[in-house]
């Protein structure tokens, strides 16, 4: 109500409760006109009611809510069910406009100003930078921040067509380009998202240095001078990846970026959440070239699957992969995040990235005296700083694929279990030893990862399960193999 109907209220009850009222009422209002000013994530998360109301006003805003609106086009935010409507909060026009996801729609007021501002506070997520390492928001900003970053968006599709999107933009400032080189890192998505495009793939193989797999820096030069670098589409690395699989040497990509004038890609989908993995973007981008990186909203930021957000270093190229998009876009992914921002604020952010931090030294920890108790260790991957593998030797392909299914069956949901020398084809291109990131790793083994939300008591339920299931495991497999020898013996 505006400070007129307050007015009448006093008619009615005490002038007092209705002062009360209008300064409760002014409180919220205060936290909006702040965001509204700032342009910032919140330090402080904020209360569901505050949030819903902000949500009910920017719905007002748009035409399909207006009390007199006569809609005669062929789009005008109808909804058949209010079941649909209370989901999505009134607001169904959805962003953008035909030419460019962060054009201002006419018809969406609210939506539009709900997605500026979402964009605003993801920029800031990534970017944050304070004068002090006083005070909780700045110590998050020097943890995780990548200070130069200059822009970022949310789309509505997941990491995978996200990073698809953002190399079909490549494609009209290199045109004559057609191959991406892109050290191998055996996800799917991230393999589809080149095809995809209408790309050649050119799959760099890692190099195995102890335990862990990583970027071989000589084979991607030798794959420019081979391919000329005016051919290559950019150079398309990861972040954060399973073990033994560990980020890509970054810095040293930068370089030879910079060096060959080739564009810079990163896979980021869950690094937000690491320090490190975000230290090795800012590093990149100030010792070399680094255009673009990606990363997922639900994987970072605990909200359901189907956004992303493209960040960068030159705002016209941003701008010119927004425009890229063809046509309007769900307003879903860009509710959900600007929605959850406002509740956690930084500092709860900065709590879950901490607490995610230590789950990982506990889950290594326990997965150490685990792995010991049964004759297995933890691989040594120093530089993952989320995903942990541990050994499964003594298993063979079908034991170590039972294994992995005893645990589902168990209710333990995130482990994945690689076999040696799995074969798939993916898109025509056949990968020998598929989900080891490499065609001959020494070890079968699973893998556990410590994202954020992760809690104390599902490390310690996943350590139970896991220890019961391999010791039926290897002893089934001890006395297969028992029972092998003593065919030959007879």
């Amino acid at each position: 109500m505006n400070q007129e109907n307050y007015k009448l209220c006093e008619k009615l009850i005490s002038s007092t409760y209705v002062q009360q009222g209008s300064q409760a009422k002014r409180m919220h209002e205060n936290k909006v006109r702040q965001l509204l000013e700032q342009r910032k994530w919140p330090e402080q998360g904020w209360d569901d009611q505050t949030i819903e109301i902000l949500l009910s006003d920017l719905a007002a805003m748009d035409s399909n809510n207006f009390i007199d609106n006569c809609g005669v086009g062929e789009r005008e935010a109808r909804l058949a069910s209010q079941l649909v409507a209370r989901r999505h909060y009134r607001l169904a026009h959805g962003i953008g406009r035909s030419g460019d996801i962060a054009a201002i729609q006419p018809k969406a007021a609210g939506s539009s100003l709900m997605m500026k501002l979402t964009n605003s506070m993801v920029l800031d997520v990534i970017r944050q930078s304070g004068k002090s390492e006083g005070g909780c928001r700045y110590l998050f900003a020097f943890s995780i921040s990548v200070h130069s970053a200059q822009a970022a968006f949310v789309v509505p599709m997941a990491t995978g067509m996200a990073l698809t999107l953002t190399l079909l933009a490549f494609r009209q400032k290199r045109p004559q380009a057609k191959y991406v080189l892109w050290p191998r890192i055996d996800q799917k998505s991230c393999f589809k998202a080149m095809q995809t495009a209408g790309f050649i793939s050119v799959v760099i193989e890692n190099k195995l240095e102890g335990d862990e797999l990583r970027t071989d820096l000589a084979a991607t030069e030798q794959k420019i001078d081979e391919l000329g670098a005016d051919n290559i589409v950019c150079i398309y690395t990861t972040t954060s990846c399973f073990a033994p699989r560990v980020p890509d040497r970054l810095e040293e990509v930068a370089k030879i970026c910079a060096t060959h004038n080739i564009p810079h890609l990163v896979n980021n989908a869950y690094g937000v959440q690491s320090t490190k993995c975000m230290h090795l973007i800012e590093q990149a981008a100030r010792v070399g070239r680094l255009d673009i990186f990606v990363q997922s909203t639900d994987k970072n930021f605990l909200v359901p699957i189907g956004g992303a957000v493209i960040a960068g270093f030159e705002g016209k190229l941003l701008e010119e992969i927004s425009k890229s998009y063809p046509g309007r876009a769900s307003a879903a992914p860009t509710m959900d995040m600007f929605i959850t921002l406002l509740s956690l604020g930084s500092s709860g952010y900065l709590k879950l990235c901490r607490e995610r931090k230590e789950l990982y030294s506990y889950l290594k920890a326990e997965m150490v005296k685990c792995a010991s108790h049964h004759g297995q260790r933890v691989l040594e991957t120093p530089h993952n700083p989320i995903s942990i593998a541990m050994t499964l030797d003594g298993l063979d392909r079908d034991e170590a694929t039972q294994l992995g299914s005893m645990l589902f069956t168990r209710f333990v949901s995130g482990t994945r279990v690689i076999a040696k020398g799995v074969i798939q084809t993916v898109n025509n291109h056949e990968f020998t030893g598929f989900g080891s990131h490499c065609d001959h790793y020494p070890h079968t083994y699973l893998t556990a990862a410590a994202a954020v939300g992760l809690r104390k008591e599902e490390v310690d339920q996943f350590i139970q399960r896991l220890d019961k299931v391999l010791a039926k495991c290897l002893k089934r497999a001890s006395s297969h193999s028992g029972a092998a020898s003593n065919g030959k013996m007879d």
